[in-house]
């Protein structure tokens, strides 16, 4: 009887010892696409603060991290094509025409929105003074994103469609050389190309996504990803979410961290931090803001067919998470 106790002491014991000691699970790679503008300015603290590590830690998951940068969204849904990404950050109008297009993605989350960080400005000396004003102009876009949206929505303010312009589809880039240098009459663009123009005094604002346009921008993950990694998924959601409380509570010290990150200077990267809102919660309205982008990209051909917004849009790992 001593014998049989002392045998189940130990088996037991050795069974505690073996779940303590139990090694972090390694798991493959987790692969983050982004952009270097300020949108995405939790993720690039939390890469820096390595708050995603820590997340994974505590569910004893390591996993390193591969970082992509792209230059807009289209691109970035080129790469999830191919196979390339479990994660990215984009445009809501890019991440619609991706899932249109048959790429099996899910919106878990914002990356942030704001309806001041993207517009149609005019060069400064355009006597262009109203949408209507556009009729017949030149106008620079990146076909495919979020600010295509927008112009399409500054058109009808001013009663005009885009067959009402000769749209120029150029990349960021592009468009800031082109409006500079006079060869366009206007374009649509998003932050921090919007405030770069400005400040330099190269552009002026024709009209923003004030009452037109939330600005919402979205974390996008694979549905396999999702679903054979689940707390992973979650543990990178919680890494954004403490990024976002980082900014909010040390704004400098973020803009300074990640200044290299989305090419600006900190004081410029600290006086744009205010014109975002970086809760990734994905509210009622965000759902109804995506709704008419998807609407959008049908009525004017940019995708074949319908995306299901209310499924594309899962608030449920936000919500798991306690985010609201």
């Amino acid at each position: 009887m001593m014998k049989q106790t002392i045998r189940i002491f130990f088996t037991a014991l050795f069974a505690i010892t073996m779940m303590i000691s139990a090694p972090i699970a390694r798991a493959a790679e987790i692969r983050i696409a982004t952009q270097p503008i300020p949108a995405y300015s939790p993720i690039f603290v939390a890469k820096h603060k390595g708050f995603i590590e820590e997340e994974l830690a505590k569910i004893k998951t390591q996993s390193p991290i591969k970082w992509s940068s792209f230059a807009a969204g289209p691109p970035i849904n080129e790469s999830f094509a191919s196979g390339q990404q479990d994660f990215g950050l984009l445009g809501d109008v890019p991440a619609i025409i991706g899932k249109s297009a048959g790429i099996n993605t899910k919106i878990i989350a914002l990356t942030s929105s704001g309806p001041k960080t993207l517009a149609v400005v005019v060069p400064g000396k355009s006597l262009i003074t109203t949408p209507a004003g556009l009729k017949g102009k030149k106008v620079a876009v990146v076909k495919g994103s979020y600010a295509h949206h927008l112009l399409l929505l500054v058109l009808q303010k001013g009663g005009l469609t885009v067959n009402d312009i000769e749209l120029i589809n150029l990349s960021q880039a592009d468009i800031a050389t082109a409006i500079v240098n006079g060869n366009v009459d206007a374009a649509a663009v998003w932050e921090p190309l919007l405030t770069k123009l400005t400040t330099q005094g190269s552009v002026r604002l024709l009209a923003d996504g004030t009452g037109i346009k939330k600005g919402v921008l979205v974390i996008i993950a694979t549905n396999d990803f999702i679903t054979k990694n689940r707390a992973a998924t979650k543990a990178v959601l919680k890494a954004y979410q403490r990024g976002a409380e980082f900014i909010k509570a040390h704004p400098a010290d973020a803009a300074r961290l990640i200044a290299a990150d989305v090419n600006l200077t900190p004081e410029l990267l600290l006086s744009l931090f205010k014109k975002f809102d970086y809760n990734p919660a994905i509210q009622a309205e965000d759902i109804s803001e995506i709704k008419k982008s998807e609407a959008f990209l049908l009525s004017n051909g940019l995708i074949r067919s319908e995306v299901n917004i209310d499924t594309f849009a899962d608030a449920t790992l936000t919500k798991e998470i306690g985010l609201k």
